[in-house]
């Protein structure tokens, strides 16, 4: 059997069962362990799936933003004080795009002379609608395509006009952050934003609510040793991947 046509055949037991057995595998394509293994790894490379022990799991796709938005409120919110609470004023701020960081543009209006660059429509006009025009804020929203899964630009345009800029602090929302890979997302072109917002700052928050301990998704884009701080839950003590994240961490704080 050629590679691609197991390649093939494990997406699709993944795509029926969400998480499979190596040995599961080995039956249903009549090859060796040894070859599974390789396909695995290889998989996993291309961002298809993830090893655990005794076999694989699929990554974790994002549901839309309108379905996010109104999931774990209580525990994101609690994530946007902390980390609101950890910026000070006159810092210069990347946001990327997402439920959590929409919540965060709310608290961060409450502070002054602010310089906030984003993606996000939805940070723009959180900060503009709690904001008050004494405090001296700034919002400056990158140019780029309207993406088709978030109210925000993406592109080559955007990620030009990010290299403009350097940031104190960026804090992004993830779809999963994982001890081996960092933070993820599930979309390319979120992936490359966020990346390249850390890479113009000079300190990366990670928010990210309970849930979304331990999971991996398709495309890493900041390596644990490039997370300057964690903010979770404390929930997310409860979660068997904590550890290992607390071990590569420079500092996780818990809201």
């Amino acid at each position: 059997m050629w590679q691609e046509e197991r390649f093939t055949r494990i997406r699709a037991l993944l795509s029926a069962y969400s998480r499979v057995s190596t040995d599961r595998i080995v039956a249903d394509l009549d090859v060796s362990r040894e070859t599974v293994r390789r396909d695995l790894l290889e998989l996993e490379a291309l961002g298809e799936l993830k090893r655990v022990h005794g076999g694989a799991v699929r990554v974790q796709d994002e549901p839309p933003i309108a379905e996010r938005a109104n999931t774990r409120i209580k525990y994101k919110r609690a994530i946007a004080k902390t980390a609101a609470s950890l910026v000070s004023n006159g810092q210069t701020l990347f946001l990327d795009a997402g439920s959590t960081t929409a919540i965060l543009a709310e608290a961060l209006a409450a502070l002054s002379g602010l310089t906030i660059i984003t993606n996000s429509f939805d940070v723009a006009l959180n900060m503009q609608r709690a904001g008050d025009d004494g405090r001296g804020n700034q919002v400056y929203v990158l140019g780029g395509a309207l993406g088709a899964r978030l109210p925000a630009t993406f592109g080559d345009t955007t990620i030009a006009e990010l290299h403009r800029y350097r940031a104190d602090v960026a804090l992004l929302s993830p779809v999963g952050v994982d001890a081996n890979y960092g933070a993820t997302s599930y979309d390319h072109q979120e992936a490359e934003v966020a990346r390249a917002m850390v890479t113009n700052a000079t300190q990366t928050f990670i928010l990210a609510d309970y849930s979304k301990i331990g999971l991996c998704s398709r495309i890493s884009y900041c390596a644990t040793a490039r997370i300057d701080r964690l903010i979770t839950n404390q929930k997310a003590e409860d979660s068997e991947a904590f550890a290992a994240l607390q071990s590569r961490v420079s500092q996780i704080t818990l809201a």
